[in-house]
């Protein structure tokens, strides 16, 4: 049986532009939730996405929702898939990769394996995944979801979760906390400028930071 939920609410436009600036590690320096194991990478060298999940789980050789949802994804979606734990089948190559490429994908994340790895640079298309395999994924027709929770690089993913992701890694975040975290960020990489025009003038960084006077600060046993 094929479960399928509605397709969720698209990514706030002015959101979206806010976030296009934001790297994945800034976030990292104040935020520790929300982000998916590492080992689900980039197989471009540089890239940023940002858009809506739309989610889909799919049994480890079936690959029949993942071409139906061909028909029902939008300009700015990132697909979001759970491989239910297989690591061996790649449900995604080129044709996947130029079909969702014309209809305006932003980009994909499997929390499997990928193929056509060559291909899919040259289209410059965003994917992370866990790696590669030659093994491929069939219409089956054994079922799968679309548009309901997911578990993927150990976080639960909904639908309509904002993601942001980077060669640096993926982070998902719930839409109503995406323009604080934005925000955030953008303040973050402007104060993270200034800090490296006074260390290029001369500042210690230890300095600036404060981490040689916390540091003396404990081991002199000040509270």
């Amino acid at each position: 049986m094929y479960h399928i939920g509605p397709m969720p609410t698209a990514i706030d436009a002015h959101i979206s532009r806010q976030l296009q600036d934001c790297e994945t590690a800034t976030i990292g320096h104040f935020r520790e939730s929300g982000f998916v194991d590492p080992a689900i990478h980039s197989l471009l060298a540089r890239t940023r996405v940002v858009g809506t999940a739309v989610t889909l789980s799919l049994p480890p050789t079936d690959g029949t929702l993942l071409n139906h949802a061909m028909r029902l994804v939008r300009p700015g979606d990132v697909l979001v898939i759970d491989r239910q734990g297989d690591d061996r089948h790649a449900c995604w190559g080129g044709v996947m990769t130029q079909v969702a490429k014309g209809l305006g994908v932003a980009g994909v994340i499997i929390d499997g394996m990928a193929t056509d790895a060559l291909s899919i640079r040259e289209q410059e298309f965003p994917v992370w995944c866990r790696g590669v395999s030659a093994l491929t994924t069939k219409l089956a027709g054994l079922g799968g979801t679309m548009n309901l929770p997911v578990s993927v690089g150990g976080l639960v993913i909904h639908p309509g979760d904002i993601i942001l992701a980077d060669e640096n890694g993926v982070l998902v975040v719930p839409a109503q906390e995406a323009g604080t975290i934005a925000s955030k960020a953008v303040s973050l990489q402007q104060q993270e400028e200034a800090i490296l025009q006074r260390v290029a003038q001369g500042e210690c960084l230890p300095d600036i930071s404060g981490a040689t006077e916390l540091i003396e600060r404990i081991n002199s046993g000040e509270s």
